[in-house]
């Protein structure tokens, strides 16, 4: 599966560059379970959705706010995000 078959979903590269996040950034979000990536392709690699975008301007915000990453994280588990 490729995604430029599929509008729905982008490859780790795109969503660094739709997000201006870095890979080390992205690879903290995903370890820490405030991102999760939608699939992966046969080759292994990680797709995301366009909630993913989303979900990590979110995150940017809520961190310039003065929220740290583990207060982010609490807020996602309490389902209020």
């Amino acid at each position: 599966m490729c995604s430029h078959f599929r509008p729905d979903v982008m490859k780790t590269k795109e969503l660094l560059e739709k997000t201006g996040i870095s890979r080390q950034v992205l690879q903290q979000y995903l370890v820490m379970g405030l991102l999760k990536e939608k699939e992966r392709t046969e080759g292994g690699h990680r797709i995301f959705g366009e909630d993913a975008v989303k979900r990590i301007e979110l995150i940017k915000q809520m961190n310039q706010s003065g929220y740290t990453l583990r207060d982010i994280r609490e807020v996602f588990k309490s389902g209020i995000s």
